[in-house]
């Protein structure tokens, strides 16, 4: 019983020393082995199954791919004193495990090499352009209403792009890589992430945009005025046009009218004057005497022919 006991013990003990002695490394990973602290040998970057010594190596596994490194934002005067909060970040990758091993160790460490490198980068060009440049990256045109455009750039003008931020970022990392490749560590690619005013500034940059927008929309609501009153002038002008030519043709109309109606009167009272003389006669007494009428005439007047043939009569 003793003796089988050694044995299954002995295959244990085979066992674990042959698992231990097999590591594995996949696409994302590369390994460093060490031997009592001291790397041996070169690193492993192609993915496979891998042997070494058990218990005396060690594995150390780095990552292949694209890392993140996120800046902490800072407040950076430009070079036009005008002081921003710039946030950072910056992707980058281990292309030489072996150096960055016995430099930095580990990826946190690799990290704190990047903010004592980057960050430095970063305030200098920052500092070495004017705002603009750090804002925009060429000369086009603002995507904005074109009422507006001519106002902003009386009131505050930008200036002119030389740099533009993608040659500034391009300048961070072309500064900052040749000093983290003694680590090992390539750094792909640097972006600003986000820029802001301080909390000083932003409050005179507010207030100056708006004046902007209220000078802006003064200049339209004068612009909708005189344009309302054009519209008013040019609708009192149609209307007396319209009114003109309506009284026109009323005219027209009531004098073909009166044509028509006294020519029907005149054919009609020529047919018999005596009449006509006579009702017209009374349609003037009518018209200039009353009750209270008193009138000194001669008998031989012609206004009271009629009534001195009615009184004759009776």
């Amino acid at each position: 019983m003793k003796f089988k006991g050694l044995i299954y013990a002995l295959i244990i003990i085979i066992i674990f020393i042959f698992f231990g002695a097999l590591y594995v490394v996949d696409e994302t990973e590369q390994v460093i082995i060490t031997r009592f602290g001291e790397a041996i040998g070169k690193p492993k970057i192609t993915p496979g199954l891998y042997f070494k010594l058990p218990i005396i190596d060690t594995t150390n596994y780095f990552p292949k791919n694209l890392l993140e490194w996120d800046g902490d934002p800072g407040q950076i005067p430009t070079l036009d004193k005008t002081f921003i909060w710039v946030d950072t970040f910056a992707r980058w990758k281990i292309v030489d495990p072996l150096k960055f091993f016995e430099t930095v160790n580990n990826v946190v460490a690799g990290l704190g090499r990047l903010d004592d490198i980057i960050d430095p980068a970063v305030r200098n060009f920052i500092t070495s352009y004017p705002l603009i440049e750090t804002v925009r990256m060429t000369n086009r045109e603002l995507d904005t209403f074109e009422a507006g455009v001519d106002e902003v750039k009386e009131i505050s003008p930008l200036g002119e792009v030389k740099t533009g931020r993608a040659q500034i970022t391009k300048g961070i990392m072309e500064q900052a890589q040749p000093k983290l490749a003694k680590f090992g560590i390539e750094l792909v690619d640097v972006k600003i992430k986000r820029l802001n005013y301080v909390e000083e500034v932003q409050r005179s940059v507010y207030a100056r945009m708006i004046a902007e927008r209220k000078q802006i929309a003064e200049k339209f609501r004068s612009e909708g005025k005189g344009e309302a009153r054009k519209i008013e002038g040019d609708k009192e002008r149609e209307m007396k046009r319209i009114t003109s030519e309506a009284y026109r043709t009323a005219q027209e109309i009531k004098g073909k009218a009166d044509a028509e109606s006294t020519k029907i009167y005149a054919q009609a009272y020529g047919r018999d004057p005596d009449f006509y003389s006579f009702t017209n006669t009374l349609d003037i007494y009518k018209e200039t005497m009353d009750k209270d009428s008193t009138l000194v005439l001669s008998t031989d007047s012609e206004f009271f022919k009629y009534f001195k043939g009615y009184m004759g009569e009776r």
